[in-house]
């Protein structure tokens, strides 16, 4: 993995608000101010911590890249770890699918399954998402 600089093109303009909250003490403000286009992978000093992906030694996943960007326009895909803060990481297809149905996500891939919210049986998706949060200690 490498750390490089954000492309000043990709990176947004802040606010006067939004800089004052980069000056906040508390973490939790400033990883919220979006610096780029990419928010979720732009770090507070305009920094990302990237892989690459290559043909010959990722084919499967270098195509989905390719067919995510030509649907998209976006060449990114993030990579992060799979549970709600404070769960343990998902290790099984049956945790995957808990965390998928209980959280706000709109859809799962598991291997060759592509599992959308809004085709899940509603007595799936009757669990209180409160509830199944509340099982994890935030911080």
């Amino acid at each position: 993995m490498v750390r490089a600089p954000v492309r000043p093109e990709l990176r947004r303009t802040l606010s006067e608000e939004d800089r004052a909250a980069l000056r906040d003490p508390d973490l939790r403000k400033r990883v919220n101010v979006p610096q780029s286009t990419l928010p979720a992978i732009t770090h507070v000093d305009y920094s990302a911590r990237i892989q690459t992906v290559d043909e010959q030694r990722h084919g499967r996943f270098y195509r989905l890249m390719k067919r995510f960007e030509a649907k998209t326009g976006c060449p990114v895909i993030i990579n992060t770890s799979f549970n709600v803060r404070g769960e343990p990481i998902v290790c099984h297809p049956a945790e995957a699918f808990d965390c998928f149905v209980h959280t706000e996500m709109d859809a799962l891939v598991l291997e060759d399954f592509v599992l959308l919210k809004t085709e899940q049986p509603p007595d799936v998706l009757r669990t209180a998402q409160g509830d199944y949060l509340a099982q994890f200690e935030l911080d």
